[in-house]
C-alpha cells in the first residue's frame, strides 16, 4: 500500500523515443501546458540528487518559462491533502489515504506556480476528471495539451488518454515526465506514441514553439 521508493534510472533521451503515429505540430496559440501532481508527496519517493528528478525539474522550469513568455497558459493540477475515505474512492484500495501532510500537498518549490498560473484540485487520475481543465481549454479556444509532471504511466498517461478521445492533441514530453522504474517510464512513452499522443523532448518542444 502507498508509494514504492523509487531507485534512480537514467531519464530517456531523444534517441529513446519510439516512432510517433502522428505528425501534429505543437502552436503556442492552440496549446496549454499541464505540470501534473509535482507534489512534495509524490516526489518524496526518489532521490532527488539523482535521475530522473534532476533532469525532471530541470526540463518543467525550462517549459514554464517557456510557455509564460509565449502566453501559453500553465495549468498546475494537485490533489488535497487530508482526503476522506468517500473522496478517496477506489484510490483508498489501491493507495491508502494519500496525501495527510497539508505541506506534502504543495507543489515541489523548484517548480512551484507563478501568479498568473492556474493550481486545479484533482481527485482522480485524470486531469480532465472533475476539474476545470476542459473548460479552460474551450474558454480559450485551445486544443492541445502539453503533458509533464508525474507519475508518467498513471496520471500522465491516462490524462494523455483522455485529451485524445476529447479531439485535443496531446504532447508527452518524455524527458519532463518520470515515473516508478525505466520499464514504467519506457511503456507510458510508447503506448502514448502508438495511442493517444506525440511523444517529444523538452528541447525539441521549445525549438518547435519558439519557431511555430
Amino acid at each position: 500500500m502507498g508509494l514504492p521508493t523509487i531507485e534512480p534510472y537514467p531519464m530517456p533521451t531523444e534517441a529513446d523515443l519510439p516512432a510517433n503515429r502522428v505528425d501534429w505540430t505543437c502552436v503556442p496559440a492552440r496549446a496549454v501546458l499541464l505540470v501534473h501532481d509535482m507534489q512534495n508527496h509524490f516526489l518524496r519517493a526518489f532521490r532527488s540528487d539523482s535521475s530522473p528528478v534532476v533532469e525532471l525539474v530541470e526540463n518543467i522550469r525550462a517549459l514554464t518559462a517557456t510557455a509564460r513568455a509565449l502566453g501559453i497558459p500553465v495549468v498546475y493540477s494537485a490533489q488535497p491533502g487530508g482526503q476522506s475515505e468517500d473522496q478517496r474512492g477506489l484510490q483508498l484500495d489501491m493507495w491508502g489515504m494519500g496525501i495527510a501532510d497539508p505541506a506534502d500537498a504543495g507543489i515541489f518549490p523548484a517548480v512551484e506556480p507563478d501568479a498568473s498560473d492556474v493550481l486545479m484540485t484533482k481527485w482522480r487520475y485524470n486531469a480532465f476528471h472533475r476539474t476545470g481543465l476542459r473548460e479552460m481549454l474551450d474558454a480559450q479556444g485551445r486544443d492541445q495539451l502539453v503533458v509533464t509532471g508525474i507519475y508518467a504511466h498513471i496520471g500522465c498517461l491516462m490524462t494523455a488518454a483522455d485529451a485524445f478521445m476529447q479531439d485535443i492533441q496531446a504532447f508527452f514530453v518524455a524527458d519532463a515526465v518520470a515515473d516508478f522504474s525505466p520499464d514504467d517510464h519506457r511503456m507510458a512513452v510508447h503506448y502514448a506514441a502508438g495511442r493517444c499522443a506525440v511523444t517529444t523532448t523538452t528541447s525539441r518542444l521549445i525549438a518547435e514553439l519558439e519557431t511555430a
